[in-house]
């Protein structure tokens, strides 16, 4: 019930929202969760296994039972903690996990057959008959599995992504959080304070005291308020820091527009990539539950969520509310809210036979709850003090077994907590993550001062690594007593007792683990699914550690923790990958001779993420095939254009830029004359082909790299790696310029009549050998020329900036047009390189070495290259390897297909008797027959042989002769001219 005197949010407008289709009236400011308390609603889901009733634990997004889905059609998302989601005006949230109305969940005759659904029954069950499993068992599971839906469509409100850099990451606007970015500002460094919920202060109340002579939540305020006037501070609420990465990185997830009604124009989360070079952790700790049987009901809280409920929102849970605690925290939360409107006769047990009371209020000293009743929410708690039990009329009943600092983060990067025993938590290990400084509560420092201490001493030790001087900061006078505590972990007394309310795993589950043999905690995990629902056991995992350790026999450091993972909090798929949906996910790159394509009538296709032609009908023809015959035969008897500027186009330069190319490739680039153009291969460190092209050498300095379209992308980062990380003293610097050429093949004949048309300066095959390249002038621009070729005829590639690619690839196409030629496709430069025998990553696909494509004779002996060592293993050069061959029909009208696997004419068809593969193919007019490359054991051993070529997908089965990869031309005499 809403009873507010003290809240935050007092004279706030009305909001009205939708519970399952019932209106429901709350607050500006009000989460979920607060407006349904305010409202006397406490049932809000159903448990996963059992569809026990569930309500509301806590008060932040450690909330393992008030998941809810919010928002319909494509802005439908499940599994939304209502602790954490405000309301708006037309908000509609469901509840999740049941079968009919909430209140009669037809699912909830699961929990009558609790005795048959312990841990691990469905290992044990579903084992037979075994044909049941694809018919019966999995249909079943997967209907009920999972704790919400999505909509299924695509679309909805966006999602972003940003990058943010500072000198020192806050992580938690606590008061130990606050005085951490209040002494880093004050020094002048940059700041960022992360906090996930959608005010600052932490848990900071009345039950803190004074803090100087404010009280800690002014306190509090005051040095917020502060800190939003410094320029150099930003402070990021609704922001969880969910994951720490190497070298300073830090995801985060801000609910950017979650809180307010959908805007298509507002992204409604924001992922960020935070680079910090120092961080301060202060993300405080979690209350800790106590199990006891019948814990799970609805009005079971944590003691620090009624607190917060309370101050922050005016409600009170309950209408008679107790408190089973363990600590003096607890003592003093409860004395503080004592006496307030809504908060009377307030009842507190404590098991402690020596508890002191703090306040006004009722203690049962020595006493522990036994149990409660209530068949939709809690009505009356069963206590038992000296062997005696009694019955509390209770509505409400809040929680305190201590607290479990949020290691989480610390932990991301492979470091295990440490178990203090004296203290019964587990801390921060020492240096866990490089420049994050773990203070306050959750080093396990649960003092007033000593949060606010060690705040300002882990700022200290950011700006000593920054190099920073520190200004000097007064620290406030505070309690710095932490109070006294019991480590209760469970009740002894008959009954289930919950450890994981999501899931449904009691202690007995977690005893019965230990019992089968699952000791290890990691075992235990996957059998029990304990800490495997959305909150990931931030509630029940330090209780279920304990369990297991006193089932084992053992103490809770040497039972230890499981891993811990990111992300802290659930983060969608959709802020994740923000950007990369439609064209984000799969851009679409256009060359400058796309629109004169299109204009031609030519399909497209896809070449990694370039758009290029496919063929260009001509007046009369019917099919791709006879454009495709039309296009090699004029390349071959006249001149051809095609537009190759997707290849990756790579400057490098530098002193040592031969250097590098030698260290890249495994034959030698640094003794290539200025003018000259080479043929490379390059392969990774473990010996197999990254990628061939060609390298020309424009000046002593400056090298122009070309590489295949497929891997431009990959080549970069290669090189990028190589230049840092393996030799870093080289003199080299280079960029990719693919966007920024536009680049062309000439080919055929008639290639050099059609190039000395459009150059300013004609040339000769002594000017421009084979493999010859310089800078030329086109029209008046400026170009560079390549004499290269891909497709056995003598060619040129040029290039312009991309600017006048348009124009300059008009005027080739309508030139070679008068000399019998024309533009010719992507199924054209297939089949001409086919006839070459030139490899495409279709056989450099990255399971293929240089002797299996039979360039071996490339590795050079005289000088180190990635993959040297690796690539003279004995097993990749074996002769009885897959290596390249060709392959042509014995029957020339029979079919080749790609990916048809290969076998000798005796063998049976299976797998065992595989032969090979085949990779590429194409219908050649110049041989009258279709050719292809392939893989084949032994394969150059076993030219002149005829084997079976099968493709059983297609059905399709050719007999087919082994022959040169090179079809035609193999002297190359076309190509040199």
């Amino acid at each position: 019930m809403r009873v507010g005197s003290t809240w935050q949010g007092e004279g706030a407008a009305n909001v009205t929202f939708t519970f399952n289709g019932q209106r429901v009236t709350g607050r500006a400011g009000d989460t979920v969760a607060s407006a349904l308390l305010a409202n006397d609603i406490r049932l809000v889901g159903r448990s996963f296994k059992y569809h026990r009733p569930r309500g509301i634990l806590t008060a932040g997004s450690e909330e393992p039972n008030a998941l809810v889905t919010v928002g319909n059609g494509p802005d439908r998302l499940p599994n939304i903690r209502a602790t954490v989601q405000e309301i708006y005006e037309g908000l509609e949230a469901i509840s999740q996990n049941h079968l009919g109305p909430l209140h009669r969940d037809l699912m909830a005759v699961n929990d009558l057959l609790h005795p048959f659904l312990g841990a691990g029954f469905y290992y044990k069950t579903f084992m037979w008959p075994r044909s049941f499993w694809e018919r019966v068992y999995e249909p079943l599971i997967r209907r009920a599995a999972g704790l919400g839906a999505l909509s299924g469509e695509a679309g909805g409100a966006p999602s972003e992504k940003a990058f943010a850099f500072c000198d020192v990451l806050v992580i938690g606007a606590g008061i130990t959080g606050i005085m951490a970015a209040l002494t880093a500002a004050e020094a002048g460094a940059d700041v960022i304070l992360a906090e996930d919920a959608m005010v600052a202060g932490g848990q900071t109340g009345p039950q803190d005291g004074q803090i100087g002579e404010l009280g800690a939540a002014a306190w509090a305020q005051v040095w917020l308020d502060h800190l939003k006037s410094l320029p150099n501070v930003r402070i990021m609420l609704r922001t969880a820091v969910t994951g720490v990465y190497d070298d300073g990185s830090y995801g985060a997830l801000e609910r950017t527009g979650l809180h307010l009604a959908p805007d298509p124009d507002l992204p409604r989360e924001t992922f960020w990539r935070i680079r910090a070079r120092q961080a301060v952790l202060a993300t405080g700790a979690l209350e800790r539950p106590i199990a006891f049987p019948a814990n799970d009901r609805p009005g079971v809280m944590m003691t620090s969520a009624i607190a917060t409920y309370a101050e922050r929102f005016g409600v009170a849970p309950g209408r008679r509310i107790g408190f089973f605690v363990t600590n003096d925290h607890a003592h003093r939360t409860i004395a503080a809210l004592a006496g307030q409107q809504g908060f009377s006769r307030l009842t507190v047990i404590d098991p402690r036979p020596d508890a002191v009371v703090q306040g006004d209020y009722r203690l049962i000293a020595g006493a522990e709850v036994v149990g409660t009743r209530g068949r939709l929410g809690l009505s009356e708690v069963t206590i038992r003090r000296n062997g005696t039990e009694q019955r509390l009329d209770l509505d409400c009943l809040g929680v305190s077994g201590g607290w479990n600092p949020a290691v989480h983060l610390t932990c991301h990067l492979g470091a295990r907590p440490v178990w203090d025993d004296a203290r019964a938590m587990f801390l921060p290990a020492p240096g866990a993550v490089p420049g994050l400084h773990p203070a306050g509560a959750c080093n396990g420092t649960l003092s007033v001062a000593g949060c606010l201490r060690e705040g300002h001493e882990a700022a200290l030790r950011a700006l000593a690594a920054l190099g920073r001087k520190p200004r000097k900061i007064a620290l406030p006078p505070a309690s710095d007593d932490p109070g006294r505590g019991r480590a209760l972990w469970a009740v002894a007394a008959a009954g289930r007792a919950w450890l994981d309310f999501a899931n449904d795993v009691t202690t007995k589950d977690v005893k019965q683990a230990a019992a089968e043999g699952f000791a290890s905690v990691e075992h235990m995990k996957r059998y029990t699914t304990q800490g495997m629902a959305p909150d990931q056991g931030k509630s029940s995992n330090i209780g279920a550690l304990a369990i297991l350790a006193d089932a084992t026999g053992r103490g809770i450091a040497e039972t230890g923790t499981t891993t811990f993972r990111p992300p802290f909090v659930p983060v969608t798929l959709k802020a994740m990958g923000a950007g990369a949906e439609g064209k984000g996910f799969a851009p679409e790159r256009f060359t400058t001779s796309h629109d004169a394509s299109v204009a031609r009538g030519a399909p497209l296709i896809e070449a990694g993420l370039w758009y290029r032609p496919s063929y260009f009908p001509a007046p009369g023809e019917t099919t791709w095939q006879q454009a495709c015959d039309r296009e090699v035969a004029m390349v071959r008897n006249a001149v051809g254009i095609v537009d190759v500027s997707t290849l990756g186009k790579i400057e490098i330069m530098g002193r040592d830029a031969g250097a590098f190319l030698d260290f890249l490739y495994t034959n030698t680039f640094s003794t290539l004359p200025v003018g000259r153009v080479r043929y490379g291969l390059m392969l990774r460190e473990d010996g197999h082909v990254m990628d061939d092209g060609t390298s020309a050498r424009l000046g002593q300095d400056h090298f122009v790299m070309t590489t295949t379209t497929a891997a431009a992308g990959q080549v970069m980062a290669h090189m990028d790696f190589a230049a840092q990380a393996l030799c870093p003293d080289l003199d080299v610097r280079f960029l990719s310029v693919t966007e920024q050429w536009a680049q062309f093949s000439i080919a055929g004949p008639l290639a050099r009549n059609l190039l000395n048309g459009v150059l300013d300066a004609p040339i000769d095959d002594t000017a421009f050998p084979f493999m010859g390249c310089g800078t030329v002038r086109v029209h008046g621009i400026a170009a560079r020329l390549f004499r290269i070729s891909f497709s056995g005829e003598r060619a040129y590639e040029i290039a312009v900036p991309a600017r006048h690619g348009a124009a300059l690839y008009r005027d080739l196409v309508a030139r070679a047009e008068v000399l019998g030629g024309g533009a010719y496709g992507m199924e054209a430069l297939n089949v001409l390189r086919l006839e070459k025998g030139f490899i495409t990553h279709a056989e450099i696909h990255g399971r293929v070495t240089a002797f299996d494509i039979g360039m071996q004779g490339m590795l050079s002996a005289k000088k180190d290259f990635i993959g040297r060592a690796a690539a003279a293993r004995p097993g990749l050069l074996d002769p009885a390897r897959e290596r390249l061959v060709g392959l042509k029909p014995v029957d020339p009208g029979a079919p080749l297909t790609a990916g048809a696997r290969l076998f000798n004419l005796d063998d049976p068809h299976v797998a065992r008797l595989d032969q090979g593969y085949v990779t590429s193919v194409g219908s050649s007019p110049t041989l009258g027959h279709m050719i292809a490359l392939a893989f084949l054991r032994h394969g150059p051993d076993r030219e002149g042989h005829e084997i079976m070529m099968v493709d059983a997908l297609r059905g399709i089965r050719t007999k087919v002769e082994v022959v040169s990869p090179v079809f035609f031309d193999p002297e190359g005499g076309r190509a040199r001219g």
